[in-house]
């Protein structure tokens, strides 16, 4: 404005100038020797237009600088109107989400009032009548020693098999503590796993001792281990330790809800002593573990942190050792709280390094999401790490390439992008990675994959016809001109290659629990990956039998 403010002055003082100077010619002019071709007229006239020209330009800058004045605050007001717009619309959110959560808790409570209630009248009808309802204590064999402060949960327990109707077997194997009749009950209902997994914590009450039963159930996790598998995990075996997982596993969730019941009752120093003797026998087995064999996914260590975990004995053993178990389990659904219970939290930095730099970067990801490293960690520089060392040729030379080994390699970065597209949608980073690139990629590579499948099947020899008169496979005949139609021709499209007409589909595993990012192409993961969960972790489909 001061700039304005004195162009201004310097015009209007124009004229005061051009006097000045027709005062200096006309004092020049009186004393000239000669007369001079030009005129004053002419020389004020030039000025004069120049005044004129200046103060046209200043006004139209003038009126410029107003109007983007003008322009400026309509828009700060615009903006000011959008951001309250915005700032009412995640408050009315807030709200409605506040009232969301109101509501389930009003639900929850009611749920449990009218449970409680049920129970108080179920329990008080076995009391007093000592007939009907649920089968009472004394029908449990003599050999289950109950006390009087279990009496009243076991009552509670059977009482709560009310929400275990759908498998009412759990809460009678558990009764009569039979670990071996459990095992073989959830091996034949593998296909309903999950609906299994949410009642054992209900029906594991029903058991005299929960603790001991989980324990006990523990005997056949090396025992079927026969000597001549040449390291190979037979399926029964395999299906018997996710299942001693999982025990372990609902024992815990049972244990974190007090309630249902007490954890000191039922987690007692003899449980807790023989929790030990069974972790100091499986340790030494687990020295001879190898982190890229497990490829993180090593049931062996996932059972042995689990039954630390479960019977809180962690601090039995030396943080060192537990912190080396760490990278064989990242990636299971479970490594997180695992974690979290063992203590280990602090030395998640150095777990997330190490699976860095043995190139497990997907896993890193993950870890540094659930434990909120993500500054320390950044996830883009990772993930883009990851592809590069996928899209490693193998050490051949390029002319001696051959079509196996490039195969290898396409699947190898197949592989890797459709990783680094589940972790990309899984943890929101489209933003920071955009997807489009990678998934052309992917369409790219599964269409050449699919082209040499087609090339290859085309290849192949095509299988003898058998003579038209059934009799077998003989010479051509080609002297025959009597009866042309005795070798009936056969069409070229009698046998159509229908399997190569179609549309490419890519199937992806059934576990997927996530949208795909590329319409109706799903996205394999390979067997060095796993699979995803909710919590944005990859591991093997959960506890298949």
């Amino acid at each position: 404005m001061d700039n304005t403010n004195s162009v201004s002055t310097l015009i209007d003082c124009t004229t005061s100038k051009i006097q000045q100077l027709q005062k200096a010619f006309a004092e020049l002019e009186s004393h000239r020797a000669v007369t001079l071709n030009l005129k004053w007229k002419e020389l004020e006239e030039h000025f004069h237009g120049l005044e004129k020209s200046l103060k046209r330009r200043f006004h139209e800058l003038e009126s410029q600088e107003k109007e983007f004045e003008s322009r400026t605050v309509e828009a700060q007001k615009l903006l000011e109107k959008r951001q309250a717009a915005v700032v009412a619309k995640e408050q009315a959110s807030l709200e409605t989400l506040q009232e969301k959560r109101d509501a389930a808790i009003y639900v929850i409570t009611t749920a449990r009032e009218k449970q409680r209630k049920v129970s108080t009248e179920e329990s008080s009808v076995v009391t007093d009548d000592g007939q009907g309802g649920p089968p009472s204590v004394e029908e449990k064999p003599p050999d289950v020693m109950v006390s009087d402060s279990n009496f009243e949960e076991m009552k509670s327990a059977e009482n709560g098999s009310i929400e275990v109707m759908s498998y009412p077997q759990l809460v009678k194997l558990c009764e009569q503590m039979d670990s071996e009749g459990l095992h073989k009950f959830i091996s034949d209902n593998r296909k309903n796993l999950a609906s299994i997994r949410e009642e054992i914590p209900l029906a594991l009450r029903a058991a005299a001792n929960p603790a001991l039963f989980v324990l006990e159930s523990l005997e056949d996790f090396y025992r079927l281990e026969g000597p001549n598998m040449d390291g190979k995990k037979d399926s029964n075996l395999l299906g018997v330790r996710r299942t001693c997982i999982m025990l372990m596993e609902c024992l815990s969730i049972l244990l974190t809800n007090p309630d249902l019941v007490s954890a000191s009752d039922v987690i007692t120093e003899e449980v807790k002593d023989l929790a030990e003797a069974i972790a100091e026998e499986w340790k030494p087995k687990l020295d001879a573990l190898d982190m890229d064999a497990s490829n993180g996914n090593s049931l062996e260590a996932h059972a042995f942190l689990q039954l630390l975990a479960t019977f809180g004995i962690a601090s039995g053993f030396d943080e060192e050792e537990l912190f080396r178990l760490i990278p064989m389990v990242s990636r299971r659904r479970q490594t997180a709280d695992l974690c979290r219970s063992l203590g280990l939290t602090e030395r998640m930095p150095g777990v997330i390094e190490v699976l860095v730099s043995s190139g497990r970067q997907i896993d890193a990801v993950n870890l540094a999401f659930a434990f909120e490293l993500t500054e320390q960690f950044s996830p883009v520089p990772l993930l883009k790490s990851y592809l590069k060392e996928a899209r490693k040729a193998s050490p051949v030379k390029p002319g001696n390439a051959s079509p196996t080994a490039q195969n290898e390699v396409n699947d190898r970065e197949l592989a890797a992008l459709k990783a680094v597209l589940k972790s990309i949608e899984e943890h929101k980073l489209e933003d920071q990675y955009p997807v489009d690139p990678l998934q052309k990629r992917v369409l790219q590579l599964e269409k050449a994959k699919a082209d040499k499948k087609r090339v290859a099947e085309a290849a192949k020899p095509q299988p003898k016809r058998p003579r038209a008169n059934g009799v077998g496979y003989g010479p051509r005949v080609t002297n025959v001109v009597a009866d042309k139609t005795f070798y009936p021709r056969v069409a070229e499209n009698r046998y159509p290659q229908y399997m190569y007409d179609r549309q490419f589909v890519y199937p992806g595993p059934a576990d997927n629990h996530c949208p795909s990012l590329l319409g109706s192409a799903t996205y394999n993961m390979s067997p060095a990956h796993g699979n995803y969960f909710a919590t944005g972790y990859q591991y093997q489909p959960a506890y298949l039998h």
